[in-house]
């Protein structure tokens, strides 16, 4: 009965019944087996779709949990580690003592002063305004205080030719200037590109229709060489560049600025 029984239990696993199989032929009923079992699953694409599911489920578990781990633990305790040898000085006095620290701490204090009278020329007590001519922009300036900024029309670069040589590129000049004349009411006196621009012929120097009211607003003021600082009649374009080389500004912004600087004020363009 015993040797029925385990004949029975042997034909059921597939396996002949006694030891007489070899090592071989157990590893080849296995391979059989597995190669089988992944035929099945390849077969069952919804058994597969679970499979790859389940995997990258726990991978992604497996990730947060490492990070999490590496947030909460790993990273303070590279943190404390010390950031080279000898990084913690002995005693602040023997680093004071020390030669190189004497020459170094020298030198930089004497970078700071001459930083600092450098800075002071720049920024007195006196007003001055700084345009920028990149975002068309202005800042004014008063006792080292940033006291009115908006915005301006700065030079459009665009190039004016003559049926002859003569050409004009309307740029807002950049570097220090300084105030050289302020006067209310001004009264434009058209240059020779206007005509041009107009195509118009060019009148005398002095001609009457080289004179222009009401285009400048109320206040102008003169940095030299022909530029001005003044009102517009154009105030949607303000903020962008499109003058022949003067800085525009609306109404309210030019008195606070007339008001504020004087003759001699720096004005700065970059």
């Amino acid at each position: 009965m015993e040797e029925d029984r385990v004949q029975k239990e042997g034909n059921e696993s597939g396996f002949p019944p006694g030891n007489k199989m070899t090592l071989h032929e157990i590893s080849k009923r296995v391979s059989a087996h597995i190669s089988r079992f992944y035929a099945g699953v390849h077969e069952n694409k919804k058994l597969l779709g679970v499979i790859r599911t389940t995997l990258i489920s726990v991978v992604t578990l497996l990730s947060v949990v490492f990070l999490v781990f590496y947030i909460l633990f790993a990273v303070p305790q590279f943190q404390e580690l010390p950031y080279g040898k000898g990084s913690v000085p002995a005693n602040l006095k023997e680093l004071k003592e020390d030669k190189n620290y004497r020459k170094i701490t020298g030198t930089l204090s004497k970078d700071v002063q001459r930083l600092l009278r450098k800075y002071n020329s720049y920024t007195s007590g006196q007003s001055y305004i700084v345009i920028n001519t990149t975002y068309n922009k202005f800042h004014l300036f008063r006792n080292k205080k940033l006291v009115r900024e908006g915005r301006c029309s700065t030079g459009s670069y665009i190039m004016l030719k003559t049926h002859g040589e003569k050409k004009w590129i309307f740029k807002t000049p950049k570097g220090k200037y300084w105030i050289q004349g302020k006067i209310a009411s001004p009264v434009w006196r058209k240059p020779d590109w206007a005509f041009v621009e107009e195509g118009l012929p060019i009148p005398p120097p002095n001609h009457p229709s080289r004179w222009e009211p009401g285009v400048l607003g109320d206040y102008a003021l003169s940095i030299g060489d022909g530029y001005l600082i003044h009102g517009t009649i154009y105030k949607r374009f303000l903020g962008m560049p499109v003058t022949h080389g003067c800085v525009r500004l609306n109404d309210e912004d030019l008195e606070v600025i007339y008001k504020t600087l004087n003759i001699g004020s720096k004005v700065y363009i970059f």
